[in-house]
């Protein structure tokens, strides 16, 4: 079915206006200084918190 009347530009926009992308947040990580996600390990240097650190395997060539 095909609605009665058009909706209006404004109505339409005030409706789109939650759905724009909101941009990535990045932290320092504290120990090699690399952006990071919050709450997640550090890609280079597998920091965490200062209780745990994950182990990370370097490349052999």
């Amino acid at each position: 079915m095909l609605p009665v009347q058009k909706h209006s530009k404004a109505r339409k926009r005030k409706r789109r206006a939650h759905m724009a992308l909101k941009p990535i947040h990045y932290v320092r990580c504290p120990q090699c200084g690399n952006a990071k996600l919050p709450h997640a390990a550090c890609d280079n240097c597998g920091y965490v918190n200062p209780k745990l650190a994950l182990q990370m395997e370097t490349e052999q060539a």
